[in-house]
């Protein structure tokens, strides 16, 4: 019952307007760690766009397969600093987040596409290569550069032949995050 009112008073503390509050608040959650990791996730509907962003970013800290599935929901957020957190998040939850994430390169908002694009290129995961190549004939470019900066983490000769295809993307910012993976061979 303490843990549960300190864990509510230090979600709270994330909405503070010190950043250094924040952080040491979220510090302390991800030291609390698996008692959190509910609250946390109620936390990711909270009104106050800070609390979900830093209920985001403290659910990756943790890890905890739990909070895949809220997670990936609020990539969706209206606040584009809570996505980033989501996304963020779900890219320090390993493998247990790549087949959900895979799911997610289908979802009907681009940013969230995108997200997923991005955070499957963070963890590398090879068993993700198929979907992002379909995910580069995307109609957002924010997408499509997502799942280049992916398949360029990844690697791999697959990837590099969908690497050297999008040298020819429509979007000059996709063409780039491209010719930046291949130059570093």
């Amino acid at each position: 019952m303490e843990v549960d009112k300190n864990v509510q008073r230090l979600i709270e503390t994330l909405k503070d307007e010190d950043e250094i509050v924040q952080v040491q608040a979220s510090e302390m959650l991800e030291e609390i760690g698996e008692p959190a990791v509910e609250p946390l996730i109620d936390a990711l509907e909270d009104e106050d766009k800070n609390i979900r962003k830093g209920a985001a970013k403290v659910l990756g800290l943790i890890g905890d397969a739990r909070a895949i599935t809220p997670l990936i929901e609020t990539m969706s957020d209206g606040n584009k600093w809570v996505r980033r957190a989501a996304s963020g998040a779900l890219s320090n939850m390993g493998d247990s987040a790549v087949e959900p994430l895979i799911q997610t390169l289908k979802d009907d908002d681009w940013r969230v596409r995108g997200g997923a694009a991005w955070a499957l290129g963070n963890i590398k995961a090879p068993e993700a290569v198929g979907a992002l190549i379909e995910t580069m004939n995307d109609d957002s470019g924010f997408v499509r550069a997502g799942a280049v900066m992916a398949l360029g983490n990844i690697g791999g000769d697959d990837a590099e032949k969908a690497l050297n295809k999008a040298l020819t993307d429509k979007s000059s910012y996709v063409r780039r995050v491209a010719e930046n993976f291949l130059n570093k061979e």
